[in-house]
């Protein structure tokens, strides 16, 4: 089991930048692959980024690719995004989430895909 807790969000203008941390419980996050989505008001909840369980491979939804960095401190048991550039577009309630995967290059980019997830931490870009 694994519970996630994320940290780092808050108001910021465009431009500016964001590291959001993802803290996890439980002995075997180093194996999993990990990911980040957001959803805004009135939307579904989308893809941002993601990392397989061999650290090797990244994905990004078109919209943050050159803007934001996924990355993975298993010393820490945590997870991160690092959002440059923020623009309003970017304002949403971002989660991560994690499944177990033995050591593999391959990532998920699927809601249906992850078996723990956060509870999800606000950004807001302004204008």
């Amino acid at each position: 089991q694994i519970q996630l807790v994320e940290s780092g969000g808050g108001l910021v203008r465009t431009g500016d930048s964001l590291r959001l941390s993802c803290r996890a419980t439980g002995t075997f996050f180093g194996s999993c692959a990990t990911g980040w989505f957001r959803q805004a008001p009135g939307k579904e909840r989308e893809f941002v980024a993601a990392l397989s369980s061999s650290e090797r491979t990244t994905d990004y939804a078109d919209s943050v690719k050159g803007r934001f960095t996924i990355s993975k401190d298993n010393a820490n048991n945590t997870l991160y995004l690092q959002m440059n550039n923020l623009k309003p577009e970017d304002t949403a309630v971002y989660s991560c989430a994690a499944v177990w995967a033995r050591y593999t290059d391959a990532v998920i980019t699927t809601v249906d895909g992850y078996s723990y997830w956060g509870q999800g931490t606000q950004v807001t870009v302004s204008s």
